[in-house]
């Protein structure tokens, strides 16, 4: 039982008339005649009763109506699935990001996903750090990261999406509290809270180089595993953070104020990062769509 048979079938029982099926399906009669008594034979029953003046369906072609017409649904929909599949308009894309300063861009691109792109299923995989976001794009473990790296490896593609400021994060009751600026030398004596000194962390690089300009070394007195966390205990006033304004855009806390800190320094820039021989089809209909989301500022 062939689906062309099928289609022939319903075009003759819907007709009646083995001519104008024929016209319907833009084909000659005796094809339209072969087909269906081929059909007829993989059945095992005849399908309709004809005579030189009408052809009328019996009971089993009544029967096989429905259901025929369910087949040629599903044939066209596993076609149209696979077609889509192909553009990269269904499937599925995992994507890693760190922490407080980038889940409301993710919920943003994830949105828009949804709404231009429902047949696309995305992932989202929270990272405490940026280092490993980038080093499960590397081994292939999610399809796209975001992150601040200074340093992209070969073999993978990024888009810078948003460029940073330094913000120093302090206790609201901090006698720096109500400023909007400061800079780093001001801070030699003060308590620290920071991230752990991973390889590859922007912020630690940055408060080592400031700190050695600014002529001290930082006095720092607690290791936060995360962003949520560092603003908590400044919060809690245990000291400041060194942080970045996305973070200070996304956390809101009433006992944290956030100052720009106008060391010049190197620049901040929030990533998103991919693989350059990546396969996976939905990546590029996301990849568009996130530049329309997230302009960025290369």
């Amino acid at each position: 039982m062939e689906i062309q048979q099928l289609k022939v079938f319903l075009a003759v029982a819907e007709e009646l008339h083995f001519g104008r099926a024929a016209q319907r399906l833009h084909m000659a009669q005796p094809p339209v005649s072969r087909m269906v008594r081929q059909l007829e034979g993989d059945v095992g029953t005849d399908l309709f009763v004809r005579s030189t003046r009408s052809v009328q369906l019996t009971a089993a072609g009544t029967a096989l109506v429905e259901s025929a017409r369910e087949i040629i649904a599903a044939a066209e929909r596993a076609k149209a699935t696979a077609l889509a599949a192909g553009r990269g308009e269904v499937g599925s894309l995992s994507l890693a990001y760190a922490g407080a300063s980038t889940h409301l861009l993710v919920g943003v691109l994830a949105r828009e996903v949804r709404k231009v792109h429902p047949g696309i299923e995305m992932s989202l995989n929270s990272q405490d750090f940026a280092l490993p976001a980038l080093a499960r794009v590397l081994r292939g473990d999610v399809d796209v990261s975001l992150g601040r790296w200074d340093f992209v490896p070969a073999g993978v593609n990024s888009r810078i999406i948003v460029e940073e400021h330094l913000m120093l994060a302090v206790p609201a009751s901090h006698p720096l509290a109500e400023r909007s600026e400061v800079l780093m030398n001001e801070l030699a004596g003060e308590t620290f809270v920071a991230l752990p000194p991973h390889e590859g962390s922007v912020l630690s690089d940055r408060m080592r180089r400031l700190s050695i300009g600014a002529g001290f070394d930082p006095d720092i007195v607690q290791r936060a595993p995360d962003s949520w966390t560092a603003m908590a205990l400044v919060g809690a006033e245990v000291g400041c953070s060194l942080t970045v304004s996305s973070v200070a855009e996304n956390v809101v806390d009433p006992h944290v104020r956030f100052l720009k800190v106008v060391d010049e320094t190197l620049p901040i820039y929030l990533r998103m990062a991919w693989r350059k021989d990546a396969v996976n089809p939905a990546l590029p209909p996301v990849l568009s769509l996130a530049e329309e989301v997230w302009p960025g500022c290369d």
